[in-house]
């Protein structure tokens, strides 16, 4: 599964520049299911999480070339409704091909998806809009297929602004028969970069980034290009790896305006910040301040997607900080492995309190997920001595050249496969 060496106690520097979005690139791969003729994706991240999409799409079908960043779509020739649940259960946006899937053939059999174990992340609220359009649905063991012959546009109210459901119902919605409106929608910035990837193939969609998004389908939708949005939570991620080692850096295409409550957080924690048009600088010059009380919240919101990374700072703060994780309720697997390490943590189903300690020490700690991961590679970085993350497989599924990055800051990190 692979391992992270990282040797602790180097201040990061330097500049970086931020890639692709993870979180954009996903349903905008999966939507060119939809599209008649050759799309072609730009600032698109090598990161295994893509490679799977790919996978999928040339199991679809489609003809697939992924070079230097850009990913080239021809999807005339797919002609395959079914995704294996061995591809699917790998991660969990494959659930975004749905509606694509749907929208081209009138008809989806996929596995259940998987991704990481972070707690319930049901499809219900996405079988529940499908079933409003006119979508029916058969469970047979570990497959579900959907199918139809007319999807129509309707009013849809989210019990929640899930993401993947906001994105599913737009991508389905888009060649739907009449308008399809969505309330309590995710707000999202990569919601936005779908809205306008998808708009830019010919659909009629507006109000992306706030509650309220309007769909009103057109017949089809045709090949086009287009440039993926940096990735705020890399962004952010990186921001944390600062702040923990007391370094400065400039994040290049970094967008603060995405990630305001980041910003404001590190802000808290005494670090400098400072935004330009092209990028995103941050400085730790003290020790670091507590942060009162972290809540994580869809977007506008704190998001949980940076939760363990902003942990593993505080961590090293001089007091006691708060984090409460309402979004999903397995989000603290990488608090053990922080206390391996001296962290002292105390923590109940969703609230962490976090007691900051002068040092951490190496050790050896395992990945449960991205984001935690990422947590423990900050905490390595931050700590004397040596620190071995296992299962860096979970890391590389949203991180592009993350050992490469780090070293240009000036960190001692290798993987060992």
């Amino acid at each position: 599964m692979g391992r992270f060496i990282i040797e602790g106690g180097n201040t990061l520097k330097g500049e970086i520049e931020i890639s692709g979005s993870k979180n954009s690139a996903l349903p905008i791969l999966a939507s060119t299911v939809l599209l008649k003729g050759v799309s072609v994706i730009n600032n698109c991240p090598q990161i295994s999480d893509v490679f799977k999409m790919i996978e999928i799409l040339r199991i679809l079908g489609c003809e697939v070339e992924f070079s230097k960043g850009t990913v080239v779509i021809d999807s005339t020739n797919a002609d395959c409704c079914e995704i294996p649940s061995c591809i699917s259960e790998k991660m969990r946006s494959s659930v975004v091909f749905m509606g694509a899937v749907l929208g081209r053939f009138n008809e989806v059999i996929t596995g259940y998806p998987g991704g990481c174990e972070i707690g319930e992340r049901p499809i219900d609220f996405h079988i529940k809009a499908f079933s409003k359009m006119g979508v029916d649905f058969e469970e047979n063991g570990c497959y579900i297929r959907g199918f139809g012959n007319c999807f129509l546009g309707t009013d849809i109210n989210l019990d929640f602004p899930s993401v993947g459901a906001t994105e599913n119902i737009m991508i389905l919605g888009a060649v739907s028969k009449g308008i399809t409106t969505i309330y309590n929608a995710a707000k999202e910035p990569e919601i936005v970069d779908l809205q306008n990837f998808l708009n830019k193939a010919g659909a009629k969609i507006t109000g992306g980034g706030t509650d309220t998004i309007y769909i009103e389908g057109v017949k089809e939708l045709f090949g086009t290009e287009y440039n993926i949005q940096r990735d705020r939570i890399e962004a952010g991620t990186f921001m944390c790896a600062v702040a923990a080692t007391g370094g400065k850096a400039f994040l290049k295409y970094a967008k603060a305006e995405d990630m305001r409550q980041t910003v404001l957080r590190l802000s808290e924690t005494g670090c400098i910040i400072k935004e330009y048009n092209d990028g995103i600088y941050i400085k730790r010059e003290n020790i670091l301040k507590p942060v009162n009380i972290i809540r994580t919240e869809p977007y506008p919101g704190f998001p949980t997607d940076m939760q363990p990374q902003i942990m593993s700072v505080l961590t090293l703060a001089k007091g006691t900080s708060i984090i409460i994780e309402t979004v999903f309720e397995s989000r603290f697997k990488h608090i053990l492995e922080l206390c391996k390490m001296g962290a002292d943590i105390s923590f109940n189903e969703r609230t962490a309190v976090i007691k900051g300690v002068p040092k951490l020490k190496g050790g050896f700690v395992n990945c449960r997920d991205l984001r935690g991961g990422a947590s423990l590679i900050i905490a390595g970085l931050s700590a004397s001595g040596r620190t071995f993350v296992d299962n860096s497989v979970y890391v590389e599924r949203g991180y592009e050249n993350i050992v490469e990055k780090i070293c240009l800051l000036g960190g001692c990190i290798k993987l060992q496969k």
